[in-house]
């Protein structure tokens, strides 16, 4: 699992459209990017859209956003089509980079343990390393520590 300071390990996935999008497509940008356990759900919900609904202010800090899922790519295209969302869900069903980036891990539900997702967002600096790490944390916590952390970082 990467933490703050050291350099994020790129990654290659599908985005919404089977497209292969790599982590270090964005060098010279900062990235925002939150996994989330499955689109469509209220939490997920909430956390992507807070993330539209702020997207001028995370653009003025130079940054994009890419969200990560075990979803699979057709299902991703019909939540980017159903919240309007602006920017790149990317496709994880072997959670390898969930897995790599301590967003997996095993979770309980209802007293029934089942592995899945850990809620989690990273901010990668322009050079690829890791500014910020924010794993296990609400999708409102989620929303405001990212905007707080880009505001900080300047434009």
């Amino acid at each position: 699992m990467p933490s703050a300071g050291e350099k994020a390990p790129d990654f290659e996935l599908k985005n919404q459209h089977g497209e292969a999008v790599r982590l270090s497509d964005y060098r010279g940008k900062k990235v925002l990017l939150f996994a989330y356990p499955r689109a469509g759900t209220s939490g997920c919900t909430a956390q992507a859209c807070g993330f539209r609904d702020n997207f001028a202010q995370i653009e003025t800090a130079d940054a994009v956003v890419l969200g990560l899922s075990p979803d699979e790519p057709a299902a991703l295209a019909k939540w980017i089509d159903k919240e309007q969302l602006g920017y790149d869900l990317l496709s994880d069903p072997d959670h390898q980079v969930l897995e790599a980036w301590g967003a997996w891990d095993e979770r309980s539900m209802y007293g029934k343990k089942y592995m899945g997702v850990i809620r989690s967002h990273w901010i990668i600096g322009e050079d690829g390393a890791v500014l910020d790490e924010q794993v296990k944390i609400s999708p409102k916590k989620s929303i405001e520590k990212a905007l707080k952390f880009l505001a900080r970082s300047g434009s």
